[in-house]
């Protein structure tokens, strides 16, 4: 093992060089990708793109001098040991510029990669504002009608309210973590809320979970200040801070039952029981997710149901290996073991009602009970990828605290996971980097994804394909043609999105509901009967799913099913298949 040592302290300068250049190079092209959008020409683009890459080199060579200076000088094995204030200066440094890279990643790509489908399924609830919607409350839908007023209708406009909720996340994470572990520790919880998986994903993409997180982050800041700190003011800002995470995702209402555990377990924290703060707070909380109330009584308590009621009618299975599997996926296997070292081997604090140790008391019941919650549901039935997403938040203060504290306070598991943080990190930027990287401008050798509802990869070119065809038939018959996705929502939102900028005043699409799918809210944005009569332009992602008999029952005549090629940059993607459908009849219908 002491002959391997030498040959591995040999191979780390190369490895760094390797990694500052991948960093360098996908973020480089980002860039260019970015410029080129804005109508820059390839020779002055090219400027701007070689000097963002240079930057990101030149940063990283900085900081890896200055910690072989700081290791040359110091004793101690670890980088952020308290006593050691040179290692916890370049270990700071190191922090502060994975944290921008992260950032600056996000903020290039946010207006280059193509919207996933569920972004521009939630981009078409701005389109048709309301007080609820049958999936979600309203929340995503007002956060991209504002960044859409404020950047136009394009990629970054629908993702600027991410990245607002992406740093209101990491704002409330660092003061948190300050006020329990101190600043090393709240800027190591800062890190980790920028490039663990789920954090990076929800700053970026614009779905329920980005403002669902950063409210989650609101409330249980102001819930420490309220329970711990004793503010009686807090307990008015968490409620108010509750209320927008229940206009955001119906998950955050879990926060209500951890404050009563803590409550009920905290002995300090039982005199509020008896005071009217938190009786407030509920009420503010439920002042706020009122118009959510109002929209579902109007509709039948459609959204509830769909919520509750339709998911526990569904056939029993057992999910909870896919639950385990998808807290890996959110916060990667180092995540995961240290949470469980911070929760089961690593008593943070001194006494039992030191501020330390009550936070770690409250942020316990914040991971537990919302766990306990999601893993007895999936004994019985199927779990979504992102379900536990927001929990993790609880997490990131005590995470942060291990991954700096000296090894002798860390169990064995815990000392693992420390040590494991860094290549995590740099990983998952790598990873990001270079996926983000792919979608804008591929990567050699890599073929493009068949399954762009997935992968967001040729939506552009799909989109202009299908309404030149549409455009032929209008020509031909002299009347309109209304564009049909025959799957549950992807073709239909995305053709909306970018085909807007082919139609004047927007382009409304349908999809399955037509012909009794599951339409979610186009049944509502485009009720059958109001498109009785019109030709239909059918588009799917395989011929038998335009060769349904209810297709030909409620139509009075079909033409023949096109095979079209989806081509991108000269590279075949996938098949695709359209199919025009003549005078329209609803289900019911004379």
């Amino acid at each position: 093992m002491k002959a391997a040592e030498p040959t591995l302290h040999a191979t780390r300068p190369y490895l760094r060089i390797m990694i500052l250049g991948f960093l360098g190079l996908f973020l480089r092209g980002g860039v260019l990708a970015l410029f080129q959008r804005w109508g820059w020409p390839p020779t002055l683009a090219i400027l701007p793109t070689v000097a963002m890459g240079v930057a990101v080199i030149q940063a990283g060579f900085s900081y890896s001098d200055a910690y072989a200076h700081a290791r040359s000088h110091s004793h101690a094995h670890s980088i952020a040991a308290a006593a050691d204030p040179a290692a916890g200066l370049s270990w700071r440094t190191l922090a502060y510029g994975l944290i921008a890279y992260a950032l600056v990643l996000r903020l290039i790509y946010a207006g280059t990669v193509e919207l996933m489908p569920e972004e521009a399924y939630y981009w078409n609830y701005s389109r048709h504002l309301a007080l609820g919607y049958l999936d979600h409350p309203p929340m995503v839908a007002w956060l991209i009608r504002l960044g859409t007023a404020l950047f136009g209708q394009n990629e970054f406009g629908v993702r600027a309210g991410a990245l607002f909720c992406g740093a209101v996340t990491a704002i409330f994470v660092y003061r948190l973590t300050r006020n329990l572990f101190g600043e090393v520790s709240a800027l190591a919880a800062v890190l980790l809320a920028q490039t663990l998986p789920y954090f990076f994903l929800s700053g970026l993409l614009m779905t329920p979970d980005a403002p669902l997180v950063a409210a989650w982050a609101a409330s249980l800041y102001f819930l420490e200040r309220a329970l711990i700190a004793n503010r009686y003011r807090a307990w008015w800002l968490a409620g108010i801070c509750l209320g927008l995470g229940m206009i955001s995702k119906y998950t955050i209402a879990v926060l209500a039952p951890v404050t009563a555990a803590f409550m009920l377990w905290d002995s300090p924290s039982r005199h509020w029981w008896r005071r009217i703060d938190p009786y407030v707070a509920a009420l503010l909380a439920l002042a706020i997710f009122s118009p959510v109330l109002i929209w579902n009584a109007q509709h039948g308590w459609a959204s509830f149901a769909f919520q509750t009621s339709r998911r526990l009618a569904e056939a029993p299975q057992f999910a909870l290996h896919k639950l385990i599997g998808s807290m890996i996926v959110l916060i990667t296997p180092t995540g995961l073991l240290a949470v469980a070292g911070v929760l089961f081997t690593w008593p943070l604090g001194g006494g039992a009602f030191s501020t330390a140790a009550r936070g770690r008391r409250l942020f316990c019941l914040a991971i537990l009970v919302p766990l306990a919650v999601f893993a007895a549901f999936s004994l019985r039935h199927e779990v979504k990828l992102d379900w536990t997403g927001a929990l993790w938040t609880a997490a990131l203060p005590a995470l942060g605290c291990a991954m700096i504290a000296a090894e002798t306070r860390l169990g064995r598991l815990g000392a693992w996971a420390r040590a494991a943080w860094r290549p995590t990190i740099l990983t998952l930027l790598l990873i990001y980097a270079a996926g983000l990287h792919y979608l804008v401008l591929g990567l050699p050798g890599a073929a493009y994804g068949k399954h762009i509802e997935v992968v967001p990869v040729g939506w552009r070119e799909l989109t202009a394909h299908i309404m030149e065809t549409a455009a032929a038939q209008r020509t031909d018959s002299g009347g309109d043609v209304l564009i049909v996705g025959m799957d549950r929502y992807a073709i239909a939102s995305e053709l909306a999105f970018y085909g807007g900028a082919h139609a004047a005043s927007g382009l409304n699409t349908a999809n399955s509901h037509l012909f009794g799918g599951m339409g979610l809210m186009y049944g509502q944005w485009m009720p059958p009967k109001l498109q009785e009569h019109r030709n239909l332009l059918l588009v799917a992602w395989s011929p038998g799913e335009l060769e349904d008999k209810a297709i030909e029952a409620q139509v009075a005549r079909l033409g023949p099913i096109e095979d079209d090629l989806l081509v991108r940059d000269g590279v075949v993607i996938r098949h695709y298949y359209h199919r025009l459908a003549f005078d329209y009849r609803a289900v019911g219908s004379d």
